[in-house]
């Protein structure tokens, strides 16, 4: 039986590697070995931050609503039961661009929770 000579598979595992980490600083990006490490780690932050990532944009959205809510003299758990109180179904992410981009529409949404706590 003839040898199995692996320099084609092993090159595209290379390859496939390298073009990977491109763009990475020194030796990551161009030695086999380190690069390996520097793809494994990047991989593993990159499915940490899949789910940081909306843990994060959900604190941004809460931020950005308790801001308009406050210059309303509310706080934002009132606000969130006036909601809910009220039959508003709306979530934090669209509280959170009504809030930043059109804030006379926002305070009328803050009327209303403001009147179904009352």
């Amino acid at each position: 039986m003839a040898r199995v000579k692996r320099g084609v598979t092993s090159r595209a595992k290379h390859k496939k590697v390298l073009k990977a980490v491109k763009g990475q600083w020194g030796r990551r990006k161009n030695t086999i070995r380190v690069a390996r490490q520097a793809m494994e780690k990047a991989m593993q932050y990159a499915y940490r931050d899949r789910r940081n990532k909306k843990r994060d944009f959900k604190s941004l959205w809460i931020q950005r609503i308790n801001a308009g809510v406050k210059s309303e003299g509310i706080t934002y758990s009132k606000f969130i039961n006036g909601l809910s109180k009220s039959g508003i179904k709306l979530d934090r992410k669209i509280l959170a661009e009504i809030a930043y981009d059109n804030p006379e529409a926002f305070k009328t949404i803050v009327k209303r929770a403001q009147a179904a706590l009352n």
